[in-house]
């Protein structure tokens, strides 16, 4: 995924369904400048992660 659409996918009303590394993420917050993103896996809101937005994954 790039920056451009995790901003708007961060952004939207409407739950993408976002995986990383096989886990279906919330896009909180999309660093466009560095290309990252601070996630939480959708069942664990409290372990929030930054991570590249490249290796993010729409479905």
């Amino acid at each position: 995924m790039d920056a451009q659409r995790a901003q708007e996918i961060s952004r939207s009303q409407v739950m993408a369904n976002v995986t990383c590394n096989g886990r279906q993420v919330y896009i909180e917050h999309v660093d466009q400048q560095n290309s990252t993103a601070t996630i939480h896996p959708l069942d664990e809101p409290n372990n929030k992660q930054n991570v590249d937005v490249s290796i993010l994954i729409e479905q």
